[in-house]
């Protein structure tokens, strides 16, 4: 595999505003759905984003906060995204390569969809420590990846939102909300048992 880097990804949207037909394609449609169900009707105070692309699910999520912080790393993907949010003055688009330091200090959720196994371990690593800082105790941490590799892939599918959760250093409680053959989505709250269980 050789990763695509924020080049290639700010490329891609540069050529086309939806390269992977996240707006249009009905499995995205569904896995969309999943992650809101994850989620709860809301309404939910702060919640973040993190790599929202071209801002296919942020529009999906803003409906149902008080605030959305939806972070991209590239400046064409963040101008995707504030076009998507623009109906909702509360949503903001941010531009942030991770791992950083995140917009706020606390979130009552955050939703990680298709970003992970573009990072190398030890920036996922970050990145899940400062997630696991930065929510709420009873917050809801969203994941939502594929199952399955791509060419462009940094880390393997397999495993990756375990993995994920292992390295935030704290304990989870872990429900699937939908599985497919090529993705799946969970939902974690803290729990008491064993780290990722």
């Amino acid at each position: 595999m050789k990763a695509i880097d924020l080049g290639g990804f700010s490329e891609k949207f540069a050529t086309d505003d939806d390269p992977w037909r996240t707006f249009s394609n009905r499995d995205e449609a569904v896995k969309r759905a999943a992650i809101l169900h994850a989620l709860g009707e809301g309404p939910l105070g702060r919640v973040l984003e993190l790599g929202s692309g071209n801002g296919s699910n942020s529009r999906a999520i803003a409906p149902r906060t008080l605030r959305l912080d939806a972070t991209e790393g590239t400046a064409e993907g963040t101008r995707l995204t504030a076009r998507a949010l623009a109906p909702w003055p509360r949503g903001r688009a941010i531009t942030l390569a991770l791992p950083a330091r995140l917009p706020r200090s606390a979130y009552d959720a955050v939703v990680i969809a298709e970003i992970l196994y573009y990072l190398s371990p030890r920036a996922m690593r970050q990145v899940a420590i400062d997630v696991a800082q930065a929510l709420r105790p009873g917050g809801r941490l969203v994941l939502a990846h594929h199952r399955i590799d791509y060419y462009d892939f940094a880390q393997h599918a397999a495993d990756i939102q375990l993995r994920f959760l292992r390295m935030t250093g704290v304990s989870w409680r872990v429900a699937t909300v939908r599985r497919t053959a090529r993705w799946h989505v969970v939902v974690a709250r803290r729990g008491d048992g064993p780290c990722g269980k």
